[in-house]
């Protein structure tokens, strides 16, 4: 049962490593900051390569777990 658990664990994180951005970021940072007024733009600054200290800044200001995040960020792609 452990290698079913760390199976499924391994396969989450290869799938949180692998979050790229994709679509318009400056259009999709917009729309965040619409939806959730606590964003600035210094949270939402984004560097090619550097998605996971994106992500950290947003999970951190937005107070949600990573998996949340992704998913905001995926409901916003144009």
């Amino acid at each position: 049962m452990s290698t079913e658990g760390k199976n499924t664990h391994s396969n989450a994180d290869k799938k949180t490593e692998s979050f790229k951005i994709s679509g318009d970021w400056t259009k999709q940072s917009e729309q965040l900051k619409d939806k959730f007024s606590q964003l600035t733009d210094s949270d939402l600054k984004f560097e090619p390569g550097k998605e996971n200290e994106l992500l950290q800044r947003v999970e951190t200001r937005l107070n949600k777990k990573r998996e949340e995040v992704i998913n905001i960020i995926n409901k916003c792609e144009v």
